[in-house]
């Protein structure tokens, strides 16, 4: 059974950095999709960056060039370094695992079926 957990949360004063991590128990397969979702009260959860198996890596257009989604494969985690920071950012993190994505593709990430962490609430003030 695989487990995802998130850590690195906080809170940041705006233009500062936070990285988070999500540390990944259980079987990973070859074929694997790992993202960063947020939510805010009220709202859905929006996709903030994706990465697949094969290394590549996409963002949600609003943290391009801020925000950085990489994994350390040795010790089974994700990370999301996030910098420039902008109130809002503020919202709860969550780490989601895909460990057998429909056709290969990361384009289902987020569904109710793929393994969520608990989240970690990142909070940036101005």
């Amino acid at each position: 059974q695989v487990q995802v957990a998130e850590s690195g949360g906080g809170s940041a004063q705006a233009g500062g950095s936070l990285r988070l991590s999500c540390v990944v128990s259980g079987y990973l397969p070859s074929t694997y999709c790992m993202g960063w979702f947020r939510q805010t009260p009220g709202n859905e959860r929006e996709g903030v960056a994706v990465l697949d198996s094969e290394g590549n890596t996409m963002y949600v257009d609003s943290v391009k060039g801020r925000f950085t989604i990489s994994q350390d494969n040795a010790k089974k985690t994700l990370y999301l370094q996030m910098n420039s920071l902008r109130p809002e950012d503020t919202a709860m993190y969550y780490c989601v695992a895909d460990v057998s994505p429909p056709r290969g593709s990361c384009d289902y990430l987020g569904s109710v079926k793929n393994h969520w962490g608990p989240g970690t609430q990142v909070t940036v003030f101005s």
